[in-house]
């Protein structure tokens, strides 16, 4: 899994696997859920980024029992 923000477009990406996008379906305005060719989600788009998502929720990424049971928590320079 990649998150990248494109601060020019103001625009989030959260990748869930490298793959092609096939479609795409709105889930609202300005979020965006790419599809394979299968029809599975390969990522998210969140446009308008900065205005949806403060800073502190912009810089702070928590990861939760994806490798163990314990917590990380990730804070990003601002």
């Amino acid at each position: 899994m990649k998150i990248t923000y494109d601060s020019e477009a103001d625009a989030l990406y959260i990748s869930l696997r490298k793959a092609s996008a096939a479609d795409a379906i709105d889930i609202e305005e300005g979020a965006v859920a790419d599809l394979d060719g299968e029809g599975h989600v390969i990522g998210f788009e969140i446009l308008d980024s900065s205005k949806r998502l403060n800073k502190t929720e912009l810089s702070e990424l928590s990861i939760d029992n994806l490798v163990s049971e314990q917590t990380a928590t990730v804070k990003l320079p601002a």
